[in-house]
């Protein structure tokens, strides 16, 4: 049975592929994006009254993790972390996973609402999270490791060396895209180039949109209509 509803896709890559400037040429292409580390940021930022996540957390870690603000307070956590408590890392991923994927589900949702028909969720931990499972289709955004160095280095003002151990630390190409169903390289190609690469992936998104959705929910929609007539 084909499905109906929003058509999520999912989009993988390592740090310094970027991926957010290929999530915005897919806007162009009328394809939006979730971006899960932004509602990470924004449910774990900043606020009057302690979000649902931030409060699991405090449940969990003490109130030594609540800034005065009502933050997260990140030094806090990465040192009850990596303190040597073999369980707290597998405990904070289970506790913000699930509300991150909460709300990803209902921004996406309301995407559809408006009338996007294909979303991507853009997510650095898509198979560790386990949402993979929930995307129609995954892509991933590839380069060769010096540029993503360099980008990494110029972007976040680190040394090489910190830029390295940041890669070392994330899965590697070679399980990333043996999982996707598309790679897209943006390396140090022409603008126009890249362009035409998503432009491709964008056509490619919507053809299966238009396979595994359009057809069954105009097919549904007809005969509901027409046993309204007989009825």
């Amino acid at each position: 049975m084909k499905k109906k509803g929003v058509m999520l896709v999912g989009l993988c890559g390592r740090s310094g592929a970027g991926k957010g400037y290929v999530s915005a040429l897919f806007a162009c292409h009328g394809i939006p994006s979730v971006d899960t580390d932004a509602v990470y940021r924004e449910m774990t930022g900043p606020t009057d009254a302690l979000s649902p996540c931030m409060l699991a957390l405090r449940d969990r870690f003490g109130d030594g993790i609540v800034s005065s603000d009502g933050s997260l307070d990140r030094a806090a956590m990465r040192a009850l972390v990596f303190c040597g408590d073999t369980d707290a890392l597998d405990d904070l991923n289970r506790i913000t996973h699930r509300f991150i994927l909460d709300e990803t589900r209902r921004q996406a949702n309301a995407l559809y609402e408006e009338g996007f028909p294909i979303v991507l969720i853009d997510a650095p931990l898509l198979f560790e999270s386990g949402f993979d499972a929930e995307c129609e289709r995954v892509i991933c955004v590839t380069a060769p490791e010096e540029i993503l160095v360099r980008r990494i280095m110029k972007r976040d003002g680190i040394t090489e060396e910190d830029a390295l151990r940041r890669l070392a630390a994330q899965k590697p190409y070679s399980e990333l895209e043996a999982r996707a169903d598309e790679v897209i390289v943006n390396d140090d190609c022409p603008k126009d180039e890249l362009i035409r690469r998503v432009e491709r992936a964008a056509d490619a998104l919507f053809a299966v949109r238009e396979e595994e959705y359009e057809k069954t929910a105009e097919a549904e929609e007809n005969g509901e209509e027409s046993g309204e007539e007989d009825r």
